[in-house]
């Protein structure tokens, strides 16, 4: 029986790529990327010469099967996304439920995802926390918000640059304009930057300056002191 590996890769500095996941993207039958465009890219720059096949949300439930059965037959896959953790506001979870469900061991690399270093460079409590990636949209964005009001832990959203003031705005209505919150910009990358402060004084900053690039948002609980 193969092995299925979730190998996380850069969400900035190519090199924050782990050297165990080079050479477990070189040993590998196959490789599953979200965009082989982009992951095309990432191989190419560590001389890293496998098959790529497309797997992403669009085709994961129909794709899924076929991967598990290559995995059963004894092929060893990886599974990589544009950048950070596959599984992690990323395509992986439904492939790893699958392969766990049919007797596939899977490893999972230690490497980069984008809210760890938000959050520990935000300067508001990492000890205990609430991720809640991307907010949805529309339908069900006020009720989420309202459900997130009386929450202790430290609260971390990923946003787009488009949305972010908007996001910040909705933030201060429920949540009050003087609750701390670090938005933590272009992360592992040149221009990476922390904006922090209460939500009514970031609100005044991205008005200011117009966004750029991926966010996250890391909120301080209700009543947090720190």
């Amino acid at each position: 029986m193969g092995m299925l590996y979730i190998v996380p890769t850069p969400v900035g500095n190519m090199e924050d790529m782990t050297l165990r996941a080079i050479r477990i993207l070189r040993e590998v039958d196959l490789v599953l990327a979200e965009d082989t465009r982009t992951s095309g890219i990432l191989l190419k720059h560590f001389d890293i010469k496998n098959q790529l096949l497309s797997h992403h949300k669009f085709n994961e439930h129909g794709t899924s099967a076929g991967i598990v059965s290559r995995l059963l037959s004894g092929q060893d896959v990886a599974l990589i996304s544009d950048a950070g953790t596959p599984g992690i506001s990323d395509p992986g979870f439904f492939l790893v439920r699958e392969a766990v469900r049919a007797g596939v061991e899977v490893q999972t690399l230690p490497g980069a995802t984008a809210f760890v270093p938000a959050l520990v460079s935000s300067g508001l409590p990492c000890d205990r926390f609430a991720f809640e990636g991307f907010l949805p949209q529309k339908k069900g964005r006020q009720t989420k918000l309202q459900s997130l009001a009386d929450e202790e832990r430290t609260m971390i959203f990923y946003e787009s640059p488009y949305r972010l003031l908007k996001t910040l705005e909705q933030f201060s209505e429920t949540f009050g304009a003087d609750r701390q919150v670090s938005v933590c910009r272009e992360i592992s990358k040149v221009h990476e930057e922390s904006v922090r402060g209460t939500l009514a004084e970031v609100i005044a900053h991205f008005r200011e300056h117009t966004p750029k690039g991926e966010i996250v948002i890391v909120l301080a609980g209700k009543d947090d002191e720190k």
